[in-house]
């Protein structure tokens, strides 16, 4: 039986400065229907959605064992584009055969952005 994933749940006091992040710097659009409380954000190319629910008073914000990473063939031009957008990224680290570099979401999530999928292995 095959499963993929389809959805990861983020929770946040947070939910229009998540939105505006994910849909500005990753291409998301936005489902919000009336009376839903989770916001859905769906990828443009396919993949997981994010659904955005809203966090209760006692639940931490950002997910230190979590990390979303965003796959992009050129990580500096990626990073570029976003900075000229408002978002800035740490350095960019090389890696076995690609690079990468970090950021945080509104709510102190882990955000990467990677070429690791596009890197040659041998």
């Amino acid at each position: 039986m095959r499963s993929e994933l389809g959805r990861i749940i983020l929770y946040t006091r947070h939910i229009p400065e998540m939105t505006r992040f994910y849909s500005t710097f990753f291409g998301f659009s936005v489902l919000n229907l009336p009376g839903d409380r989770i916001v859905e954000l769906r990828p443009a190319e396919g993949g997981a959605a994010i659904l955005l629910h809203p966090a209760g008073k006692g639940q931490r914000q950002g997910q230190a064992s979590v990390k979303l990473v965003f796959d992009v063939e050129d990580v500096a031009t990626f990073c570029a584009k976003a900075a000229q957008n408002g978002l800035l990224l740490g350095p960019i680290h090389q890696a076995d055969g690609y690079s990468f570099a970090n950021t945080k979401d509104p709510s102190n999530n882990s955000v990467s952005v990677s070429s690791r999928a596009f890197a040659k292995r041998t």
